[in-house]
């Protein structure tokens, strides 16, 4: 309801200068639930990579870059959140303005180009709430100007895994020039190769789960070869998608902006790159869905498609943060409707 009031006043607002509103809204957002306190989970929970997810709604990264919401996203309902894409050293990103709202198209398009506050910053956030309840992944990132981006990735690793759930491995923003090229098969196992043995020095007694977050504009080749791996590296999970460097038919002015889309146009995509990934793996790698996902429907769609989680974050941009906990109140009804016991048992079985 609030933001149902306050939104003419953020939509008058760029679309920047809005989102970082939001950002100290919820730093500022009572916690009236502890989340010490909070309940068991119910029959939305679901094991992933060996993690006990309360339900599988979660917040998408780019929408909390520099972990300063982590928690107070986690108590408006969310199952999970995401932090990042944080890279080694801070980096202001690509020139304004490079967020843009495409109002008519429930769309969203970016090219932020990974600009956060650098590792150190976000690990003295991490540390701070170091034993509260929560799943909190980490999605990790290289610098622009970086003359090794698999240093970088590893590097990450290392000082990321004593603070994530998880750890996300970004190769696929389309707004760092030839970052999406580390998706080839060869680049893409050495890529993992130094991340799993960072990882692992880092943490060996409980290392974190990596997940790998891949575009949507993949031949069945390259998807093919992305699945291969993942099985060989025994990867948690695939996020699939993150934007589309492509453009369906829109009506905004905006559309013309380079950058990655999200929201609606992307939907039906984002859910055929799912049912891909999913019959590539042949169900042996969870799925995180993303990409369009605005209702309950939207994301039942998703996990009946082979997604065991999704995520948000352009539909927040038009509907609000209480959007996830509506979600969750309703998906339980679809799940229930439909004759499933748990949300487990619904994964790819449309």
């Amino acid at each position: 309801m609030l933001f149902r009031l306050l939104k003419p006043a953020i939509f008058a607002l760029d679309s920047e200068t809005g989102h970082r509103l939001a950002i100290a809204g919820l730093k500022k957002l009572p916690l009236r639930t502890p989340l010490e306190n909070r309940e068991p989970a119910g029959p939305l929970a679901i094991n992933v990579a060996g993690l006990r997810f309360p339900n599988p709604v979660g917040v998408a990264a780019g929408f909390d870059k520099n972990a300063e919401v982590p928690d107070a996203l986690l108590a408006l309902g969310f199952g999970f959140t995401e932090v990042g894409s944080i890279t080694p050293r801070p980096q202001a990103g690509n020139p304004k303005p490079r967020l843009f709202r495409l109002v008519e198209d429930d769309a969203v398009i970016n090219r932020m180009g990974f600009n956060n506050a650098g590792a150190q910053a976000a690990i003295a956030r991490l540390k701070a709430r170091a034993g509260r309840p929560g799943i909190v992944g980490i999605n990790i990132g290289a610098n622009k100007d970086s003359a090794d981006r698999t240093a970088d990735y590893a590097e990450m690793a290392r000082l990321m895994a004593p603070y994530g759930s998880y750890l996300a491995v970004n190769v696929s923003s389309p707004n760092t020039p030839g970052l999406r090229a580390l998706q080839d098969e060869g680049a893409l196992t050495a890529l993992l190769d130094a991340v799993i043995e960072a990882r692992d020095g880092a943490s060996p007694d409980n290392p974190p789960p990596i997940f790998l977050k891949v575009a949507p504009d993949l031949e069945p080749a390259d998807i093919d070869a992305i699945s291969r791996i993942a099985i060989d590296k025994t990867l948690g999970a695939l996020i699939v998608s993150n934007t589309t460097i492509s453009r369906p038919s829109l009506k905004s002015h905006h559309a013309g902006e380079p950058g990655g889309l999200s929201g609606a146009p992307l939907r039906a995509l984002a859910l055929q790159r799912v049912r891909d990934f999913r019959a590539a793996t042949g169900g042996a790698i969870p799925i995180v869905g993303v990409g369009g996902i605005a209702s309950a429907e939207h994301a039942w769609e998703r996990i009946r498609a082979g997604a065991s989680l999704v995520q948000l974050y352009s539909a927040m941009v038009f509907e609000g943060p209480g959007l996830g906990a509506r979600i969750v109140k309703r998906l339980e009804k679809l799940m229930k409707r439909d004759g499933f016991a748990s949300i487990a048992e619904a994964v790819g079985t449309e």
